[in-house]
């Protein structure tokens, strides 16, 4: 039932007889037991249930297979209002949970029907394009609303989201222009189009490079009209955009130093945030774009990204976690359509638990949500394929490799050079010389 990631599914058979699910996945142990020392104290355990759109077309057209809106708007913002409410009583919290899993379950069909689009359209630009979705978890949608004091639940554009992995710049941009004639040709088709925010062009100051379109679902089925309204946000990431954020998911993870929430405190946040920062520059450079804000010119960004990744012992790190994964449980039979996957962070292990209902699925997710304790993590997610999981979220299997690959890239950059400066002493005329 699992099958390897795409790097290895081509390899030679092994003369050993039948993959273990280790090697299926390309985990395996470290033979430097240097790089298994550093495991950190606390656990981390990211859940996430993968449904496949396969399976999905079947029932897409049950409409008792998609959750419904159950809650008006108003008992929607009540219970975000709860969820961040320091002082709410246990009871409170259990029912707020009820209602907002209510809610965001129910944009799985709007979600599921807007990620068709994107795959067909992100295919046809790039074949080896990869697709995914989530819903967003608990507590990224309680970090939002602490964030956004004025924000309300119900108005919350990322509740459900889709992703397309292409290429480069030139892959993004065709994408984006099959969506541009798209609405130019069907303005009251079945989405509406409300906002288009270019992460590229403008780089977030925490180096995050994206293009996200926000959507509001519609459609002129009577029977779909329960879903009207929801919205759903759409990314398009470069392959090298993709490293770089699913290595910020890793790096929050091993570390807890939250670098996409106010968590997290000090210097090694600082540190990593930073030398993230670099990166989003140095690849902005690499793509010919615009550079983050607050980041110096190519040749000083290069010396203080050595600097800060020496500090950090980067490459070492982001390497190292990713060293001593392994499968450790593999419950999945034919006939199922939902997979949950859990890493542990400490035991160094993902296992995999397959459903063949999707409620029942949904349900053993909100209920690892309410069992979460301090770094421990979910979401809910969904690829094309087995296959296509540890692209998608390679993060999941604390796989940097893409990543660390441009950081060793962008620490090599004109280190020769300097070498031969620093034995070379000062040129003469400057005031160093001089004092010689």
């Amino acid at each position: 039932m699992i099958l390897p990631p795409d790097e290895n599914r081509n390899g030679p058979a092994s003369s050993a007889g039948p993959q273990s699910g280790n090697e299926r996945f390309g985990l395996a142990l470290p033979e430097d037991s240097q790089l298994q020392a550093a495991t950190p104290w606390w656990k981390t355990t990211a859940v996430a249930i993968i449904h496949f759109p396969i399976l999905a077309d079947k029932a897409h057209h049950c409409a008792m297979a998609w959750a419904h809106p159950q809650h008006p708007k108003g008992r929607v913002d009540a219970a975000g209002d709860t969820l961040v409410n320091p002082n709410a009583s246990l009871e409170q919290k259990e029912a707020a949970l009820e209602v907002i899993n209510n809610w965001r379950s129910s944009h799985s069909y709007p979600l599921q029907s807007l990620k068709m689009t994107l795959r067909t359209r992100a295919l046809k630009t790039d074949r080896r394009a990869i697709t995914a979705q989530r819903l967003k978890r608990l507590s990224s949608i309680a970090a939002k609303l602490d964030r956004n004091k004025n924000m309300k639940l119900s108005q919350m554009q990322d509740i459900g989201g889709c992703r397309a992995v292409v290429k480069g710049i030139r892959q993004i941009e065709r994408v984006l222009k099959r969506y541009t004639i798209s609405r130019a040709k069907n303005p009251t088709a079945r989405v509406e189009f409300v906002k288009m925010f270019d992460y590229i062009q403008c780089p977030k100051v925490d180096g995050y490079r994206s293009v996200h379109l926000i959507y509001k679902y519609r459609s002129p089925s009577p029977r779909h009209k329960v879903w009207h309204g929801l919205r759903i946000e759409i990314q398009l990431r470069t392959k090298l955009q993709h490293a770089w954020a699913t290595a910020v998911e890793t790096v929050d993870a091993f570390t807890g130093q939250g670098l996409k929430t106010s968590g997290g405190s000090g210097t090694e946040k600082v540190e990593w945030g930073r030398l993230f920062a670099l990166m989003g520059s140095f690849i902005a450079c690499k793509e010919k774009k615009p550079m983050v804000p607050g980041t110096p010119n190519r040749s000083e960004l290069i010396k203080e990204l050595r600097q800060l990744s020496e500090q950090l012992q980067a490459e070492i790190k982001l390497r190292g976690w990713s060293y001593g994964m392994q499968l450790a449980d593999e419950r999945a039979k034919p006939g199922d359509e939902v997979f949950l996957l859990t890493l542990d962070t400490v035991q160094r292990t993902v296992g995999i638990r397959g459903f063949s209902d999707m409620r029942k699925a949904q349900d053993a997710y909100l209920l690892a949500e309410k069992e979460l304790k301090p770094g421990q993590q979910s979401v809910l997610v969904s690829v094309d394929s087995l296959d296509a999981i540890r692209t998608a979220y390679p993060n999941y299997f604390a796989d940097t490799g893409v990543f660390v690959g441009v950081l060793e890239e962008a620490v090599a950059e004109n280190k020769e050079d300097e070498i031969v400066q620093q034995l070379q002493g000062p040129p003469e005329g400057t005031p160093q010389s001089a004092a010689q």
